[in-house]
């Protein structure tokens, strides 16, 4: 940016303005960025980093030809507008604030003052209108004026003197990218907006006329009076009705989405003279925020000395809402509990309390095995303490008599102090990953309840975010402090060892201070879940699974370990055939696992194109490059992809599920992930039986594995296309719901929307397509995925979506909708208020594209897991006395093992479970319905 020294100059011809639109920088840095609290005092900062980081890299990109002459950073002064005075309801729908970003509002405005650049807002005035105004006072000087955002309500003011810029995208928008976006040049874009409305901010338009139709009626018409004026002449009578009776409304909305180019402003155009940054206060500024990288960056840029910004571990952690302050973690000042005395009288503490903070130190990961080692207990800052249980001597241990170290409870005896505390239901436990320790507490006749989790309180928060939910994580990035890395104590490699031969003096800084960082967690999320509207999501959604998937888990499911060895053998033999049929196809033996070998064999033997290699000069392999040579013709790529598939079975279920059989159970016990997908969906592992494939001969045969024992039956109850359903309603598509309402072949139904041909006598392969275009779309599927999909031409492919979206404009707008909304809000939400963030969703490129899909995509699979969760935990109750137990959950089914002679009492009890409404504060336009089956194994009840 230019400097100047002197009086301020008239701004005139060859003047170049700079208007910022700095409320949009503030959110799009709240949204973009982690949570961030500075060090020292805990004051929440992420924002004003984003924003300090924002406003540098504009300073650096501003120069050159272009550079401006002038700039202002404009922000909006309060909510209430002359706009409320036209329409009460103005922006009423736009939801509070974050208690985190209040704060930050005023340190944005002495950012932008440190930055030395003019900070302008004005009472009852949008900064959109102080835009506007300062935008054509300069066009009316002769002088140009560049916008820097890309709020779409400004696109109306592009024209000749005024353009805008994309911060983010770092891309000019002019009247090409206006009328790409809206249809219509800059000049009509406000009549669009007034027929389209704004759900955002609450202006009405027209009901039912999105943009595309705004612009197809204004392109015809001229402009939105002759439009009004001569609404008679519609020949569509809905359109035309809609139109005449919300004539007023439109016109309402007109004059909210107008900007007015008259605000009263209290300063000139030439007082928003560019002045180069003062170092000293700027640099002062962003050490006091103890933004140490940009700190050293301006110093650098200004040839100065950095002055020291601290970030250790802070004097003190405030947690949100007015919370006291929090001394540091002292881990000298711990306990180590060695007899019954000393428990009890934390206990009786924790009595007095009424809540306390407990984790398990065990032997293992798998909490099935693993043995109870220790246990640590908080009941506040500073305050922890170390109950060890199973140490080993270290000196016996030398010897492997495994004989305890000295200084130690008996199990049982300290179990049984602690047991009525941890059933206590007037005595809160906290956790970090409730389960596991419930689980390893359960297998010694412990159910702990109630409980609180942090994990999952910072799932509820920030699923999706960016910042993993395991305390380590959630320590450094909440409360500023690094916890003891468990690779200190146990070590790693072959010369690992357990926490059980750890020595207790050195455990119990360890185990105290898990406790200690899980309450401090607690203490500070709690707060946030009410301002961020996610306390109903968090405590019917997420805490209520614990022991439900606990129960699950600890029940495991039975195996056929002789049919699993069998299909093992039978998996080699099919791979071996397949490696001959492959050698012989390429002329010579190779390695078929090798990607580096069949590149070479595809791309150099036998030349075939579409061949792209790597940094490493070797070709890529992958599925997608298979798939699309096998789709020309080429036999050897599919055979490979045959021999991938039965190698994957192989080794990750026939194989692998052997070594997964619990040997005092006999069954196979995997663990389920509550935090394992950002949509809420849950994740299997350990092993991961969610994978297995069902629509081929080799995955059902591997569910063959999976049986009851005798006089048991399996049960499966699979909800149908319950994504689809989620979509018609949120998208109200009245076609869609009607259909399910009326039971109809929805896939056939969609074939006969799009082709126009009769659901009677339909032609399979049509019906196929419209069901691939049915589940593509909702996951945002491209022309060039479709026409893979179906292996028909990419231009074919793309003819069947966009005739889709003809045929059901609802999911368009649906669409469309939930983008604007993730792009403002930085989130989304599913119909029962779990909150999924997108981060990605601003920025440009392939990974915009990527989070637009996901933005999509979440509410409605978001929606299809809070459904099956509910399920799951009202299920416990409903089957009470039937001689029945869930054991897996697979995507949308439910698997069950129960008696034979209460099969049907089982499948009657749990599908009125499955399809009753999971939420008496949701009722879904169309209705759920759940396939039944049963069998001596999975694969035949599925």
């Amino acid at each position: 940016m230019t400097q100047s020294n002197d009086a301020p100059a008239k701004f005139g011809k060859g003047s170049h303005l700079h208007l910022i639109d700095g409320s949009a920088f503030i959110f799009r840095a709240y949204h973009a960025l982690p949570p961030l609290t500075r060090k020292s005092d805990g004051t929440p900062i992420g924002a004003v980093a984003g924003f300090c980081n924002m406003l540098w890299k504009y300073i650096q990109d501003s120069s050159g030809a272009d550079a401006p002459t002038h700039a202002a950073v404009i922000f909006d002064h309060s909510s209430k507008t002359f706009r409320n005075e036209i329409y009460p309801e103005y922006k009423a729908n736009r939801p509070e604030l974050p208690e985190d970003l209040r704060p930050q509002f005023p340190l944005t405005r002495e950012a932008t003052r440190a930055f030395n650049i003019a900070c302008i807002e004005q009472q009852d005035y949008e900064a959109d209108d102080i835009i506007a105004t300062l935008a054509c006072q300069a066009r009316a000087a002769g002088g140009t004026a560049t916008i820097i955002s890309s709020d779409k309500d400004l696109m109306q003011l592009i024209g000749d003197g005024v353009d805008m810029m994309d911060p983010m995208k770092n891309k000019p928008i002019g009247p090409d990218e206006v009328f790409e976006k809206f249809g219509v040049t800059p000049d009509k874009v406000v009549d669009i907006q007034a027929l389209a409305g704004d759900s955002v901010d609450n202006v009405p338009g027209a009901p039912g006329i999105g943009i595309k139709t705004a612009a197809l009626l204004i392109n015809e018409y001229g402009d939105l009076e002759t439009l009004l004026a001569r609404a008679g002449e519609i020949k569509q009578p809905k359109r035309r009705q809609v139109l005449q009776d919300n004539a007023e409304l439109i016109r309402i909305s007109k004059r909210l989405v107008q900007l007015d180019c008259n605000t009263p402003v209290e300063f000139t155009l030439e007082s928003l003279e560019v002045q180069e940054p003062n170092h000293e206060a700027l640099l002062d500024f962003l050490s006091r925020m103890e933004f140490r990288t940009l700190t050293n960056r301006v110093a650098d840029r200004f040839g100065k000395e950095a002055p020291a910004v601290t970030v250790s571990t802070p004097a003190a952690v405030t947690a949100p809402a007015g919370s006291v302050e929090l001394p540091p973690i002292n881990r000298e000042a711990y306990v180590t509990i060695r007899d019954a005395a000393t428990l009890k009288d934390w206990l009786a503490e924790i009595a007095t309390l009424g809540a306390v903070a407990v984790d398990t130190e065990t032997s293992g990961l798998d909490e099935m095995e693993a043995d109870l080692v220790g246990v640590s207990l908080s009941t506040g800052p500073g305050r922890a303490a170390y109950l060890p249980l199973g140490h080993v001597d270290g000196a016996a241990d030398l010897f492997g008599s495994g004989d305890l170290a000295p200084g130690q409870m008996a199990l049982a005896e300290a179990l049984a102090l602690l047991k009525p505390m941890l059933e206590d239901p007037a005595t809160l436990k906290i956790g970090q990953n409730v389960k596991y320790d419930w689980k390893i507490f359960a297998r010694h006749g412990i159910r702990m309840t109630p409980v609180e989790d942090t994990m999952l309180m910072s799932f509820a928060l920030n699923a999706g975010g960016g910042i993993g939910h395991g305390m380590d994580a959630l320590a450094e990035a909440h409360l500023g402090h690094q916890t003891i890395p468990i690779k200190e104590l146990i070590g790693s490699g072959k010369s690992q060892i357990t926490f059980a031969q750890v020595p207790i003096d050195k455990a119990a800084p360890y185990a105290g201070e898990d406790a200690e960082v899980t309450w401090r967690l607690w203490h500070f999320f709690r707060p946030q879940l009410g301002p961020n509207a996610v306390t109903t999501a968090y405590r019917t959604l997420e805490v209520p699974m614990i022991p439900v998937l606990a129960d699950m888990e600890m029940a495991g499911v039975k195996v056929d370990t002789d049919h699993l060895a069998r299909m093992s053998n039978a998996f080699a033999q099919k791979m071996a055939q397949l490696e001959d049929e492959i050698h012989g196809l390429a002329g010579e033996k190779f390695n078929v696992g090798s990607p580096k070998q069949l590149g070479e064999i595809l791309f150099d033997k036998m030349s075939l194109q579409g061949g792209k290699q790597g940094k490493t000069g070797a070709y890529s392999t992958s599925a997608d490059v298979l798939e699309d040579l096998a789709a020309e013709g080429h036999e050897l790529p599919g055979r490979v992809l045959d021999w991938r598939q039965i190698s994957k079975l192989k080794s990750t279920y026939t194989d692998a599920l052997q070594t997964h059989v619990n040997k005092e159970t006999g069954r196979v016990h995997t663990s389920y992930s509550i935090t394992g997908a950002q949509t809420g969906r849950l994740a299997s592992t350990d092993p991961n039986l969610q994978n297995i494939p069902v629509r081929t001969d080799e995955g059902r045969r591997i569910r063959e594995a999976f049986i009851a024992p005798a006089g048991h039956k399996i049960v499966s109850l699979d909800y149908s296309q319950i994504e689809l359903r989620i979509l018609a309603h949120v998208a109200d598509i009245p076609a869609l719901k009607q259909a399910f309402r009326d039971g109809i072949d929805i896939h056939a139904m969609t074939a006969s929307q799009m082709f126009g041909v009769p659901v009677d006598g339909m032609d399979p392969m049509i019906r196929r397509r419209a069901k691939a275009i049915n589940f593509g779309v909702i996951y945002g599927i491209s022309g060039f995925g479709l026409a893979r999909n179906l292996r028909i031409p990419r231009a074919e492919a793309q003819a069947f979506i966009d005739t889709y979206f003809e045929r059901f404009p609802e999911i368009r707008a649906y669409m469309d909708r939930t983008v604007e909304d993730a792009k403002r809000d930085g989130y989304v939400r599913t119909l029962f208020g779990r909150r999924i963030m997108t981060p990605g969703i601003n920025q440009s490129g392939p990974a915009a594209g990527g989070a637009r899909r996901a933005a999509i995509n979440a509410p409605i699979q978001g929606a299809a897991a809070d459904i099956i969760r509910r399920a799951m935990i009202r299920m416990p109750e409903a089957i009470r006395g039937i001689p029945a137990r869930m054991l897996l959950q697979v995507h949308d089914e439910l698997v069950f093992e129960v008696e034979d002679g209460a099969v049907d009492q089982l499948i009657t009890a749990a599908r009125a479970i499955m399809e009753n409404s999971p939420d008496p504060a949701v009722k879904l336009s169309v209705p759920l319905v759940v396939d039944a089956g049963q069998g001596a194994n999975w694969a035949a009840a599925h």
